[in-house]
């Protein structure tokens, strides 16, 4: 299962650990995702959705519908 989030598409980023000797080594930077189920009262079911928890942020502060319809028109798939 790919760590991306369904609405925003944040992913998995990839830079380095650097240490006091400035070596450099890969790590990454993983995005903090949840399952979390959202209510659609125009389709009137529930979703489960994996967003990151910036996303779910947002969709309390602008509604899910306001964010599913940007994520749509952003050309992430959505339900």
């Amino acid at each position: 299962m790919a760590r991306v989030c369904d609405l925003t598409g944040k992913r998995t980023r990839v830079g380095n650990n650097v240490s006091r000797a400035n070596n450099k080594t890969k790590r990454k930077f993983y995005p903090n995702l949840q399952k979390k189920r959202f209510y659609i009262p125009e389709q009137d079911a529930w979703v489960t959705l994996k967003v990151a928890t910036s996303t779910i942020r947002t969709i309390n502060k602008n509604g899910i519908m306001a964010v599913l319809k940007k994520a749509k028109e952003q050309g992430f798939i959505v339900y």
